[in-house]
């Protein structure tokens, strides 16, 4: 590594004594990096609007393979405004950049990482559904994390059409001729499982209308976190707030927000 720029997402800021920060940025060059900014609370340091949470940028400065790295400059600066003014989605946003902190090492070149991170950011600052953009990061980051089920078909018979279930024994979904096969399945409800398979495959570019009712929403969150607890393990702190957003989040929604009864929710 070497002095030059790279577009990069800022991660997370943490102070560092009194008027420096350190900023961990997911670059699409470099993988992720740890910065040291000297001065970051001065009030006109000109790198202060591209160190903000929820902002992607040009980053320039001295990229190092070992310890922190230091930034010189910026350009190109692009907030995610809804993000960071949307405490509702602000959520469902840390949630998706702590799994990326956790999923690979520093230093590890990820582009097509990046770029999937990027997506599921501006689809989440277009105000589309961020429980269905963050269920569809979830599934395809399971990969990151040396989990890849078999989503795309039964792994007995390889049917591809019907109700299906998910086995730990078989990794991947059996079709409902061969639940039996497994008594210890999930037990999953074959709506969750259909949207998720739909999830494991579905690019963002090509997303367009998804419609899931609230019950199949509350059915499919139940079963990532169930994948999510036998194979990854995390225990997120910002997975936690949004589970416990739940109980109050009717309370203050946004007027735009408001709820409108059983209709189906739509990306």
């Amino acid at each position: 590594m070497s002095l030059g720029e790279t577009k990069g997402i800022i991660l997370f800021t943490k102070d560092y004594k009194e008027k420096d920060k350190l900023v961990k940025i997911f670059t699409e060059s470099f993988g992720k990096l740890m910065f040291f900014v000297k001065g970051a609370h001065r009030k006109n340091n000109p790198i202060g609007p591209a160190i903000l949470p929820f902002t992607e940028a040009v980053y320039i400065g001295d990229f190092r393979e070992e310890g922190l790295s230091f930034l010189n400059g910026s350009k190109e600066i692009q907030p995610f405004r809804t993000i960071q003014e949307d405490i509702f989605v602000n959520a469902y946003a840390t949630y998706i950049l702590n799994l990326v902190d956790a999923a690979i090492e520093d230093r590890t070149y990820d582009p097509n990482l990046y770029h999937f991170v990027q997506q599921a950011l501006r689809l989440l600052n277009e105000n589309k559904d961020a429980e269905i953009i963050t269920n569809i990061f979830e599934i395809q980051l399971l990969s990151r994390f040396g989990i890849t089920p078999e989503w795309t078909h039964c792994a007995v018979c390889q049917e591809t059409r019907g109700k299906f279930d998910y086995s730990s024994k078989y990794s991947g979904v059996l079709c409902e001729r061969h639940w039996h096969f497994d008594n210890h399945r999930y037990h999953a409800d074959p709506r969750a499982i259909h949207f998720i398979r739909l999830f494991s495959a579905i690019s963002y570019d090509k997303v367009q209308d998804i419609n899931v009712k609230s019950e199949t929403k509350v059915a499919i969150r139940q079963t990532i976190d169930e994948l999510y607890d036998e194979y990854v393990g995390l225990h997120l702190k910002s997975k936690k707030f949004i589970d416990q957003m739940k109980s109050w989040e009717d309370t203050l929604k946004l007027p735009r927000r408001e709820k409108k009864g059983e209709e189906d929710s739509k990306i």
